[in-house]
């Protein structure tokens, strides 16, 4: 199988696999209205998702410089798939939806970063360095195309069937992902399992590399941004449909943050690309900095005809997830081979535990300032999301004279 065959497989299984992901984002609106739930409540069910997956994914990233990243990510996936079944079978309220939201965000931590690895290992080789970096590339910016699969199918599947059925086709998506990885991903029969000596746990040697750090903490800023925007986005724009004149025409609000998924593969693509040429550091601050701008107005433009809201929510997508590839290219390569599971490890520990924290900030800033019942409420809402992405192009500027330019 010739690289960019092994990367576009890989690139499918992914997408297919993380149908499950945003299932409960896409309806949050109907969830809030059956189970009665505040904006806390919501919050804390958003959150959970990525708080499973910043606990597991330190033991199991960095068990890939160990063994073969095909074993877990197989293992992860059928997980993934019960999580989603038992959903649909059994979530009935906000304990029982945690634990299921909770087992689902673990169970991506074995399949994102392992299937990553596993990829990146079936890569190595002088040959195949122009492959490696694009299979990393593509990977990651794969990663918004799976969020937005799973915003229209949740949102399409939950509206006319009820919301048990999207979780079902979000089972059966997982359970077709490991069917494929277990195809493509023949095992490595030489796979690296002791070449690193540090304990499983043990990050010391990556936080110590101050270009890995950078890049590791401008990332954590960005994925408080992306998942916090993300978890509320239909939210907002169900809102923002209360304002409008009566008989007015609209997208349904999974719908639009399905396209914004769509166009925000491409800008994190596009945003790699700009890397390579006219430097990584200058690229993300450029692209960190412009996201800022759009969070402070973002919230306060629930009023503007929806077509107008629709619009700025597509391109507020394609700045958050802009820098995204970049960064996690500037992560992995930074690091020494040996301890590349190890950096991606750090790395998915601090953005994922950001991302369980984002959406439960933004959750109580709506209960805060009114539940969420008027424009000034939004507005500060995603006002929060600006005051932490900001600090990514100041942690880069602050560690300017340790980075290279690249």
């Amino acid at each position: 199988m010739s690289p960019y065959t092994l990367i576009a497989l890989m690139c499918l299984a992914e997408v297919i696999g993380m149908v499950s992901v945003f299932t409960f984002p896409a309806l949050l609106p109907q969830f809030i209205g059956e189970w009665r739930l505040s904006n806390t409540d919501a919050g804390w069910i958003n959150g959970i998702f990525f708080g499973g997956y910043s606990l597991a994914v330190p033991v199991l990233a960095s068990l890939t410089d160990r063994v073969d990243g095909r074993r877990i990510y197989l293992i992860s996936a059928a997980l993934s798939a019960l999580a989603a079944l038992g959903f649909a079978l059994y979530a009935n309220g906000f304990w029982s939806a945690l634990a299921f939201r909770a087992l689902g965000g673990l169970a991506l931590a074995g399949t994102f970063i392992p299937g990553l690895k596993a990829l990146v290992d079936r890569l190595d080789g002088t040959a195949k360095a122009r492959a490696k970096a694009r299979a990393i590339s593509f990977y990651t910016a794969t990663f918004s195309l799976g969020m937005s699969l799973s915003f229209f199918i949740s949102g399409w599947m939950g509206q006319r069937y009820g919301w048990q059925s999207a979780f079902i086709i979000a089972a059966a998506g997982s359970f077709l992902a490991l069917l494929l990885a277990m195809c493509v991903l023949r095992p490595l029969p030489n796979i690296r399992r002791k070449t690193t000596t540090t304990h499983l746990l043990d990050f010391r040697p990556v936080l110590r590399n101050p270009t890995t750090l950078a890049y590791t903490l401008a990332y954590t800023a960005h994925m408080w941004e992306l998942f916090g925007l993300r978890s509320w986005l239909v939210a907002f724009l169900a809102f923002s449909i209360t304002l409008q004149p009566e008989g007015t025409n609209f997208w349904p609000p999974a719908t639009v943050a399905a396209v914004g998924g769509l166009v925000a593969m491409w800008a994190s693509v596009g945003g790699a690309e700009l890397a390579l040429r006219f430097g990584r550091r200058r690229i993300i601050s450029l692209i960190m900095l412009a996201s800022t701008l759009m969070a402070i107005g973002f919230g306060f433009s629930a009023e503007l005809p929806y077509h107008w809201v629709a619009m700025l929510a597509v391109c507020y997508l394609f700045l958050a997830q802009g820098e995204s590839a970049a960064l996690h290219t500037g992560v992995i390569l930074s690091a020494p081979p040996s301890l590349q599971g190890t950096a991606m490890a750090t790395q998915s520990l601090f953005g994922f535990a950001s991302a369980a924290l984002a959406p439960l900030a933004v959750g109580w800033v709506l209960d805060a300032t009114g539940g969420g019942t008027s424009t000034t409420s939004w507005g500060m809402a995603f006002l929060t999301l600006g005051l932490v992405v900001i600090l990514g192009p100041l942690t880069l500027r602050r560690m300017a004279d340790k980075l290279p330019a690249g």
